[in-house]
C-alpha cells in the first residue's frame, strides 16, 4: 500500500516526510524532487520513477503525495490524499510551509492516526478534532473505563460519522429525498437507443440518541425473498436495480445477505445510496418531431409532446428545445404552440419553447408548427440534423418505479418518529433525433 507520505513546497524542497513500511529509502523521495526540477511540471499526478509510484495533489501552498512501490489502488490513494487535506485546512485553515513549520508535531500526531503500516484508517475531522487538539491535551484516567472504552470505540473507526456525545431532539424527524435523472437517446423513428436512470438517495436526520435504521425499497430480489418467507403483506411492483453504491454507514454484510439496508445514519444531510437502472423506464416525455425540409430554402416543423404521467402530477420548467439549421432566419409570427411560449433564438440555433407548468395527462398533449428560412450561402454545407434536448422536473415522480416502502427507527427511547418522503425526476440526457 502507501510507503510513506510527504509534503513539499512549490519549488519541490521536502517540509514533511513520514515513513511506514522501510521499504522506500528516503534518497526515493529526493528523486521526487530532482524530477520536478527538471520538469518543471506536475500536470500528471501519477509520476512513475524506477519502479516507484509517486501520487500527489496540490493543497494551496504545498505539494501533498504518497509514495508506494506496489500496484496500488489510486483512486483509494488520491481519496486519502484529499481527506488528509481536508483534516490540515479544518485545523489550519491554510496549509502554507510556514503551517506546517509551526504545526510539525500536530502534523506527525495526525498522520500516525491517519494511517497505520501503510493502510489507511480513520480520517473523520470530528472523532479526531475530539483527541488531538490544537494546544491543549485530553486527559484520560486510567481508572476510567467508561472514557477508556469511548476512546477505543471512536479510534477504531466504529460509528465515527456520528459524534459520540448523546444527540437530543425535542422532535425527532427523518427526511428522505429521491433524486431521479433519466437519461434518453431516441431514434429517429421512435426506437429507444438508450435509457437509464441514475438516482441519489439524500436523507436529512434529526434523530436522539444512538438510533439503528431499517430502511425498505421495492427492490425485486428482497420482495421476493419476502414472499418466500411469507412476510410480504401486501403486493409490490418490483424494480431490479442494477447498480448501487453505499454511504458508509450501510452494514454492507447485512445488504450483501439478505438485501436489507441497515444503518446507524450520521446527524443532518448524508448521501445514503446511488443507484441506476436500466429496465422497465417510465418515460415522462413522447415527442413526437416531423421535420420537413423543401430543398435548400426553408424547413418546416410540427412537434408534438404528450406527458405519460398522471393528471395530479405537475411537471415545471420544462424547455424543449429544437434546433435549426445555422443559416436559418424567422419570423416569430411563424411559430405557433397551443400551449407556452415559444421563440426562435439565433445565438442558439434553435426555437425554445417553454411551459413553466406541464400539466399530467395521457389524453391530451401539446403542439408546436412553425418554419424557418434557409440564408443561400456560396459554400451550402448539409444540415446535420443534431437532437431535440428537453429539460424538466417532475415532483412526486419516478422514472424507475422505485419508491420507499418502509423505514424503521429503533432506539431504546421508543420515541415517535416524524418521517417525510420526496420523490423528483429530472432531465439528465433526454435527447431525441430528428
Amino acid at each position: 500500500m502507501i510507503d510513506s507520505i510527504f509534503m513539499a513546497n512549490l519549488r519541490g524542497d521536502r517540509l514533511v516526510e513520514r515513513y511506514y513500511r522501510g521499504k522506500s529509502a528516503k534518497s526515493v523521495i529526493r528523486n521526487f524532487r530532482h524530477h520536478f526540477i527538471a520538469t518543471k511540471n506536475l500536470n500528471k499526478p501519477v509520476i512513475r520513477i524506477d519502479d516507484t509510484y509517486f501520487l500527489h495533489i496540490k493543497v494551496d501552498d504545498v505539494i501533498l503525495g504518497a509514495v508506494s512501490q506496489e500496484n496500488c489502488n489510486p483512486s483509494l490513494v488520491f481519496q486519502f490524499l484529499y481527506a488528509i487535506s481536508e483534516l490540515f485546512k479544518d485545523y489550519f485553515k491554510k496549509v502554507t510551509p510556514v503551517t506546517l513549520r509551526d504545526n510539525f508535531v500536530l502534523i506527525y500526531e495526525l498522520l500516525d492516526e491517519c494511517i497505520d503500516n501503510g493502510y489507511p484508517q480513520i480520517t473523520a475531522i470530528a472523532v479526531l478534532k475530539d483527541f488531538i487538539k490544537l494546544g491543549s491535551t485530553t486527559a484520560v484516567e486510567a481508572k476510567d473505563v467508561r472514557a477508556k472504552a469511548k476512546l477505543t470505540k471512536s479510534i477504531t473507526g466504529m460509528n465515527e460519522w456520528r459524534p459520540n456525545k448523546d444527540l437530543k431532539y425535542e422532535k425527532n424527524e427523518v427526511f428522505i429525498d429521491v433524486l431521479e435523472q433519466v437519461n434518453l437517446l431516441l431514434s429517429a423513428k421512435g426506437g429507444v437507443l438508450r435509457s437509464d436512470v441514475t438516482g441519489t438517495v439524500i436523507m436529512k436526520t434529526r434523530l436522539s440518541g444512538m438510533p439503528t435504521c431499517k430502511f425498505g425499497l421495492n427492490d425485486k430480489v428482497r420482495l421476493q425473498k419476502e414472499k418466500d418467507d411469507g412476510k410480504l403483506k401486501r403486493n409490490y411492483k418490483g424494480i431490479s436495480i442494477d447498480d448501487v453504491t453505499f454511504h458508509r454507514c450501510v452494514r454492507l454484510a447485512r445488504f450483501d445477505q439478505d438485501r436489507s439496508i441497515n444503518f446507524v445514519p450520521p446527524d443532518g444531510e448524508f448521501e445514503l445510496m446511488k443507484y441506476r437502472i436500466t429496465s422497465h423506464i417510465n418515460l415522462p416525455f413522447r415527442v413526437i418531431p416531423v421535420v420537413t425540409e423543401y430543398g435548400t430554402n426553408r424547413v418546416e416543423y410540427d412537434i408534438k409532446i404528450t406527458p405519460s404521467f398522471g393528471k395530479q402530477l405537475i411537471a415545471t420548467n420544462v424547455i424543449v428545445k429544437i434546433p435549426v439549421p445555422e443559416n436559418a432566419t424567422s419570423d416569430n409570427r411563424q411559430i405557433r404552440v397551443t400551449s407556452g411560449k415559444a421563440k426562435y433564438y439565433p445565438v442558439h440555433s434553435a426555437i425554445v419553447w417553454k411551459f413553466k407548468k406541464f400539466m399530467g395527462s395521457s389524453d391530451s398533449g401539446q403542439r408546436l408548427k412553425g418554419e424557418v428560412s434557409r440564408i443561400r450561402s456560396v459554400a451550402e454545407k448539409k444540415w446535420v440534423r443534431p437532437p431535440i434536448t428537453l429539460e424538466f422536473q417532475v415532483p412526486m415522480f419516478t422514472s424507475s418505479g422505485l419508491h420507499v416502502r418502509f423505514l424503521k427507527v429503533i432506539e431504546n427511547a421508543d420515541y415517535p418518529t416524524v418521517k417525510w418522503v420526496r420523490y423528483i425526476t429530472q432531465a439528465g440526457q433526454y435527447q431525441i433525433r430528428i
